[in-house]
């Protein structure tokens, strides 16, 4: 493993200004493949269409689900002449753009029940607005002070589409003069993706800059042992240039989960330079810089790299997700450490080749090691004379956690993701709390004849048997069985040639509403509003009753839409979260067993298993719950925790090899590194907590279970390691020693 290295280090060491030219050139591609990058909002990265339920809503949002933008109207006489005008205006000219289905308001009512016109006097809208159904009327005036316009879009809009259409109506609002006293304000899902994409933007960079500034502190504060202390924040400014510019380039967008990764490639990345950088301190203080460049890409080259591929194997493990968002997260997690691994390899030594690095204290022996190298020394070799009571507390630990982990809620509602003082959040749950919910739960229904009779027979059957069910949650359903009985006297036609009659009389972009084609089909259920729980356990009733209210063969009928997809994920995070961990777990063992080959190879999963099972702990004590983000927590752990634990096995298998005696060896190593790990683990930590400041819930819990994740990490590599390593060198000493007997008796 080390030529590679061997070969890099002469190529550093012979042509220095050559390999930072190339290194330069990258950046300014890089910084071009900036310029690429895009936000990723909306159901995109809860969903996987190429599987059943993905091409299901798939099916239905490009069919039939269409965005509603809501004008929400604030005056001081919501059906005052001037206010209806103005409605009556503003619907008008909405209704002039493109892609737009349809546009109504208080005032197309009013105008209905008129011959066609806006009243001239508030006698005559009061008399009017009396023969209109109270429901009708609530509907768009909840209160006196306060109506809305609803703006239909036409199905099957591209986000493209949609946005524009967006700002096109909030131009025309913007344009147009509303009454004295009157605000208008433009609200909806559309209006909702577009903020929070620019609120994630927004945060990507206050997140970076957060995690740099932490990162310049703690090298100033920490890292003052070597020379040029805060060279590893350029290092990895270097590396998030390029992974950005390697996003940018590939086409990868950026999505909620994503923002999180960056803070994490931050303080990974500070990591290995420190690692490097320490290294390089210790060697050019023997002897040349030569020397010191060559030692250090040689030996430390394959260690970091060996414990960023263990790292990286980590977050492969949340590929296993069945969330697009998460498998975003891992690969601009893997991208970017690997990144950084490569900038700190080169860069650091190039540097230093370059202005002629010259250490803190030259020439100083090794052995002349600071009171906190030698208080770390001599804590670990206490711990490693003593290692079963530790091992047995921490595994109890860890046991209450493993224990505690089922129990932790998950959290899906996408409302609580996102910042609570974001203006389009704040709008939509104004127009909930004004409209009820506006939530939909449709049922797909596809076939080879959706629209036959024995299908519209069994639509109104299952509509009448859940609104009957489920009283308290379903208010109300409409498909194209509806819409025939309306048409067709209040019954469905006997034969089939007369409903081919009833179908082709009803407009068609009614129709299409509720039917396409003679394959495809909708029963549109309105709801109560509901918590997450409370929408999975509906749906999950609902299937049931799917199966025993079946559809006529040939047919299938399956809930989807946002309602599914949400609660879906409650079963995605539930099911796969373990698994992660677990496959997490098996690639690092694996990584492991192939470098090394020996039982010491296990003595890195003894800490990380105790670190998994106190995550659970901190989360139960915290109140944080699992969200698809926090749910990566497990294997993303055992990929940082694998960093420091390899580390430390790495030195102390150097040192093994200069002495038979196992304290002396752990003692050595951890004197040597443990102060580069401490500081590295405590850097990482601080890049980690610049998620605790971002605006978005979901990544500010996901800050804190990281920070204390890192934490742990550290206290496995530098308390529970030396105990862990003094356990298995026991168990490896005696197979050896059967081994040797075995030997000898067979000869």
């Amino acid at each position: 493993m080390r030529f590679p290295f061997t070969l890099l280090a002469r190529l550093v060491n012979g042509h220095p200004r050559v390999v930072a030219g190339l290194l330069v050139a990258v950046l300014l591609v890089s910084l071009y493949g900036t310029t690429l990058i895009s936000m990723e909002t909306g159901t995109a990265g809860y969903l996987d269409k190429n599987t059943p339920f993905g091409q299901n809503y798939d099916t239905y949002t490009s069919t039939f689900s269409s965005d509603v933008l809501i004008l929400l109207v604030e005056t001081d006489d919501s059906t005052g002449v001037p206010q209806l005008q103005f409605l009556d205006k503003i619907s008008q000219d909405v209704r002039s753009q493109a892609n737009i289905r349809s546009v109504s308001s208080i005032a197309d009512l009013i105008k209905q029940a008129n011959r066609g016109t806006i009243p001239t006097s508030a006698a005559e809208v009061i008399a009017i607005k009396g023969a209109i159904p109270a429901s009708m009327l609530e509907r768009y005036v909840p209160s006196n002070t306060f109506t809305m316009v609803l703006v239909t879009l036409d199905t099957g809009l591209s986000k493209e589409q949609a946005t524009s259409v967006l700002h096109n109506v909030q131009s025309l609002v913007a344009n147009t003069e509303v009454p004295p006293g009157t605000t208008v304000s433009v609200t909806g899902s559309t209006a909702f993706s577009e903020q929070m994409g620019n609120e994630m933007g927004t945060s990507t960079g206050t997140l970076i800059g957060v995690a740099m500034v932490l990162m310049i502190i703690v090298m100033g504060l920490l890292f003052g042992y070597v020379n040029h202390r805060f060279l590893p924040v350029l290092i990895v400014a270097m590396g998030l240039i390029i992974t950005f510019g390697v996003m940018g380039l590939a086409g990868i967008k950026i999505t909620m989960a994503a923002i999180g990764a960056f803070p994490i490639l931050i303080g990974l990345g500070i990591d290995y330079a420190i690692q490097f950088q320490s290294r390089l301190e210790e060697e050019s203080r023997k002897g040349s810089l030569v020397d010191a460049v060559r030692e250090t890409m040689e030996n430390t080259g394959p260690a970091v790299f060996y414990a960023m591929f263990a790292t990286a194997m980590g977050f492969a493990a949340l590929f296993l997700s069945p969330l697009p968002m998460i498998h975003g997260f891992a690969l601009v997690s893997i991208i970017g450490i690997a990144t950084c691994y490569v900038v700190s390899l080169i860069g650091i030594p190039v540097f230093a080749r370059i202005i002629n690095y010259t250490p803190k204290g030259v020439h100083q022996e090794v052995h002349e090691a600071t009171g906190f190298d030698r208080f770390l020394g001599t804590f670990s070799v206490r711990i490693a004379k003593n290692p079963l009571p530790l091992l047995a507390v921490v595994g109890v630990v860890a046991l209450v956690g493993v224990a505690l982990d089922p129990h932790i809620p998950i959290s899906t509602d996408e409302d609580t993701f996102v910042p609570q003082d974001m203006p389009a959040l704040v709008l939509m749950e104004k127009a909930t709390r004004t409209m009820g919910s506006t939530e939909s739960l449709p049922i797909l229904v596809r076939g080879d004849a959706v629209d036959s009779l024995d299908s519209l027979t069994w639509m109104l059957e299952f509509e009448e048997y859940a609104l009957e069910h489920h009283s308290s949650l379903l208010t109300g359903a409409t498909s194209i069985a509806d819409l025939v009985v309306q048409h067709n006297g209040g019954r469905l036609p006997s034969t089939e040639a007369e409903l081919r009659g009833v179908l082709a009389a009803i407009p068609a972009t009614t129709k299409a509403q509720y039917l396409s084609g003679h394959g495809t089909a909708q029963i549109s259920f309105t709801s109560t509003e509901m918590s997450v729980p409370a929408q999975a356990d509906l749906k999950a009733q609902l299937e049931d009753e799917l199966v025993f209210i079946a559809p006529p063969a040939g047919i299938t009928a399956q809930p989807t839409g946002s309602f599914a997809l949400f609660t879906k994920l409650i079963s995605d995070i539930a099911d796969n979260k373990d698994r992660m961990t677990v496959l997490g777990f098996i690639l690092v063992l694996a990584v492991l067993l192939g470098v090394y080959r020996k039982i010491d190879a296990a003595t890195p999963l003894i800490p990380i298993v105790a670190v998994v099972g106190w995550n659970a702990v901190a989360m139960t004590v915290l109140g944080i719950d699992y969200t698809p983000l926090t749910a990566t927590l497990g294997s993303m752990t055992i990929g940082v925790a694998a960093e420091y634990t390899i580390l430390v096995l790495e030195r102390f298998l150097e040192e093994r090899e200069r002495t038979p005696d196992v304290y002396a060896a752990i003692e050595h190593s951890v004197q040597k590194i443990g102060r580069a790990i401490t500081v590295s683990g405590l850097a990482t930590a601080f890049g980690f907590s610049a998620l605790c400041v971002s605006t978005f819930p979901m990544i500010s819990n996901f800050g804190i279970t990281t920070v204390i994740a890192v934490l742990f990490s550290l206290i496995g590599a530098i308390v529970v390691m030396p105990a862990a390593l003094v356990v298995v060198d026991r168990v490896q000493s005696w197979v050896d020693r059967r081994r040797s007997t075995g030997a000898a008796t067979a000869a």
